[in-house]
């Protein structure tokens, strides 16, 4: 095994969730991400859906005891000396399968080897092995400093506001956006006045998202009751009155990770083209949303794929995209928001 070292951290992450075009929905989960030599390890997985175990929404002792196995202060949970770095974020069942790898000390480092794709209690490397992804040898004082540090209370372990403000004119819209993001694990509250909203609830949010009918005036007196509050939250300005579209731009606005450590990272969308960058080899889909004349909502899937590092174009269909139109884009990490524009993409 080769001597040389890599450098071990934590980054807050996030897996965004998502109301779906066919009704269905995912799960929105937080969680801190292992980054190995500066970049996060699940970017070596390219098609991965899927979260560490350390997530934001376990009970503490859970979590706690997550941290413990890591260090290595627990046995492991699986045969062979194995530990789950990855799981599914529906249901963390390992039948649904999940990433594993040997984590063992050598004097006072720890090493991460064999990596694995793992549905059953024994894994098998010569089938289901990752090639060329480790071993990883990390210095023990800087590995266990990263996991200590989330037992202390510090960041990135600190939970994320996952509560968000709804604020507009249209109640029913609201009502079904806020149904929406509670299904995914989204708290969300109605109103048209922040100023009766005590300091201590509004420093409960990580999010504000106005709809297109809320004037600058109450936009202004809402920014400036948080302001007062001492809450720095993000602000979202509702494109269109379509469900998933909103839903979209507040997981975009809730989303913690580093922007150094994200996949998804430029989105433009004109009348024949898409533009998207990312960072890391993964899977995309972009989704195209229509309002008619008659504010009917038009959804068509325009496309789904593996996307290497760069920047790409991705042809539209006119007919999806005539009139006011939007694209989502999607990876299983994050999630981008355009509206169609006239002219070239920047």
């Amino acid at each position: 095994m080769s001597g040389a070292y890599a450098t071990f951290g934590l980054a807050p992450a996030t897996r965004a969730g998502a109301v779906l075009a066919d009704g269905g929905y995912r799960i929105h989960r937080d969680f801190v991400d292992f980054v190995v030599d500066g970049r996060p390890l699940l970017f070596q997985l390219s098609d991965l859906d899927a979260v560490s175990p350390l997530a934001s929404d376990v009970p503490p002792a859970i979590f706690t005891a997550q941290v413990r196995s890591l260090l290595l202060e627990t046995e492991a949970p699986l045969p062979d000396g194995r530990y789950v770095v990855y799981g599914c974020p529906e249901c963390a069942d390992l039948a649904c399968g999940a990433v594993t790898a040997v984590i063992e000390r050598a004097g006072d480092d720890y090493i991460w080897r064999d990596f694995a794709w793992q549905t059953d209690e024994r894994a098998d490397l010569e089938f289901n092995g990752y090639q060329g992804i480790g071993p990883f040898r990390f210095h023990g004082p800087e590995y266990r400093a990263a996991l200590v540090a989330l037992l202390d209370g510090t960041e990135p372990s600190a939970a994320p506001r996952r509560r968000v403000l709804l604020i507009g004119a249209r109640v029913a819209v609201l009502a079904k956006l806020a149904a929406a993001l509670r299904t995914i694990g989204i708290g969300a509250d109605i109103t048209r006045d922040a100023g009766g909203v005590s300091a201590e609830e509004l420093r409960g949010y990580g999010a504000v998202a106005f709809g297109r009918a809320v004037g600058e005036p109450e936009r202004a007196a809402v920014r400036a009751a948080f302001e007062r509050a001492g809450a720095d939250v993000a602000h979202v300005d509702g494109l269109a009155p379509i469900i998933p579209l909103l839903v979209a731009q507040i997981e975009h606005a809730l989303d913690r990770s580093p922007r150094a450590q994200r996949r998804l990272n430029a989105l433009a969308a004109v009348d024949g083209e898409a533009a998207v960058e990312v960072t890391s080899p993964c899977r995309v889909s972009l989704t195209a949303y229509r309002l008619d004349r008659l504010y009917r909502t038009h959804v068509r899937e325009v496309f789904d794929g593996v996307l290497e590092p760069g920047r790409h174009r991705v042809p539209l269909d006119a007919r999806a995209v005539r009139g006011e139109s939007f694209v989502v884009a999607r990876t299983a990490g994050g999630v981008l928001v355009a509206a169609v524009t006239h002219g070239k993409p920047g």
